[in-house]
């Protein structure tokens, strides 16, 4: 008889056949083996499509910010609080989404995330004030951030990982120029509004995608450990701004989460997960790499153009090529990752890790500058594929979603320290 579970199904024998699982005359029944339950697959494809649009419309306000505080009568330099806004919202509400998505299942995060891509989309093209257009940019950062924790929870090994951040990566580097293509021939509304497009996938994710949480998330929520750790992640996020005052905030803070994970172990950062040695080293060596893509996102097309004599358009030109081979090779390493071992990987993505700013730093020429930073974001990409399926692997089941907002967190602080780094060395 069949059991249906979620949309898996099973076959066991009916004990009320007496014919069915009877041995045969004069011999034994070869036992036969229990059919194995098979996971939900999600196709790649979609959960790209449902994570990738968060890093388009992240770097499409880059292009954009001059116009948008000509039209609202801003200074750029009030306008950047947009593109900050989100940084920070996103990178806040990732290891939140994580615990939703724990506790309340997928087919809770997808739909109410999705409303507020869709609601924020709509507050960015009606905006005519920044409160507004903040507000709206806001709540696509918060939609987004889960949907890209669920594609990413979803995802489960490193070659279906791979599509998501290459892809993310690639998307990324178009952002710039789809915001000012977008900002030329329709409106600045509309290159803010590209979070919409991960739209689309919601209905196929929800088709496919498991039905209940995860086993242990009715345990109370750890409130008070959730807001400490947002108030961590919100000052280092800081930093780049308000260097001294956030470098206190966060170390303050930090020692309260110190005291929160002691006392409540299996609270929202659980000790459990702490305690993985795999799991932070993983965390650790994406925050690493990220932070140098970040940095070299930011120095290369300065020294390039101040350094080198190159025009804006080659710049542009030179990096977003870089970037787009970069973010495309990263998928075949994460694909061709399954057949190496972990410190195969591990030696890899350090050993370019370490290349890349290091070539930058010491090369005469200016076109090893672009390889750089195509190199950066392969390593950043492709370790975000591997590291994050190591990470959510090395934690108990239950705590998987935990883990992937955790790392997820780590690699999304690399965006907030890159460019305080960056601003540093050329300062």
């Amino acid at each position: 008889m069949s059991h249906a579970v979620g949309n898996d199904t099973f076959t066991t024998p009916d004990s009320r056949d007496p014919g069915r699982g009877s041995p045969p005359p004069g011999g034994t029944a070869p036992a036969r083996p229990r059919a194995r339950r098979r996971p939900h697959k999600v196709p790649a494809l979609l959960l790209g499509l449902l994570a990738t649009p968060a890093a388009l419309s992240a770097n499409s306000a880059t292009t954009t910010l001059p116009d948008i505080g000509a039209d609202l009568g801003v200074p750029v330099s009030s306008a950047t609080w947009i593109a900050t806004a989100f940084g920070l919202l996103m990178a806040v509400s990732t290891p939140l989404m994580a615990a939703l998505l724990r506790r309340r299942g997928i087919r809770t995060v997808v739909p109410a995330c999705a409303v507020l891509v869709a609601a924020g989309s709509l507050l960015v093209i009606v905006a005519g004030t920044m409160p507004l257009l903040i507000l709206g940019r806001g709540a696509q950062a918060i939609g987004g951030s889960g949907l890209v924790t669920t594609a990413i929870t979803l995802a489960g090994t490193p070659r279906r990982m791979g599509v998501v951040t290459a892809g993310s990566g690639i998307l990324g580097a178009l952002g710039p120029l789809a915001g000012s293509l977008l900002t030329e021939h329709v409106s600045w509304h509309a290159a803010l509004s590209l979070s919409a497009l991960a739209l689309p996938a919601v209905p196929g994710v929800l088709r496919t995608a498991p039905t209940l949480p995860e086993k242990g998330s009715r345990a109370p929520f750890d409130a008070i450990g959730a807001v400490v750790l947002m108030a961590l992640v919100s000052a280092l996020v800081f930093i780049p701004r308000f260097p001294l005052p956030a470098l206190v905030c966060a170390a303050v803070i930090a020692a309260a989460l110190v005291v929160r994970v002691r006392t409540r172990p299996d609270g929202f950062v659980p000790v459990a997960v702490l305690r993985t040695p795999v799991f932070l080293t993983a965390s650790a060596v994406v925050c690493a790499l990220s932070t140098s893509y970040f940095s070299l996102l930011y120095l290369v097309p300065r020294v390039l153009k101040d350094n080198e004599g190159w025009d804006a358009g080659l710049v542009g030109t030179g990096t977003l090529v870089a970037l787009l081979i970069g973010s495309a090779a990263s998928w075949l390493l994460a694909a061709f990752s399954t057949r190496m071992s972990r410190a195969a990987v591990l030696a890899l993505l350090l050993a370019l890790g370490v290349l890349a700013p290091v070539m930058a730093a010491v090369t005469p020429w200016a076109a090893l500058l672009l390889v750089a930073s195509g190199v950066s974001v392969f390593v950043s990409s492709s370790g975000q594929a591997t590291l994050s399926v190591y990470a959510a692997n090395s934690v108990p089941d239950s705590q998987r979603p935990t883990a992937i907002g955790l790392f997820s967190l780590c690699f999304q602080l690399g965006g907030a320290f890159g460019p305080a780094l960056a601003a540093l060395l050329v300062s």
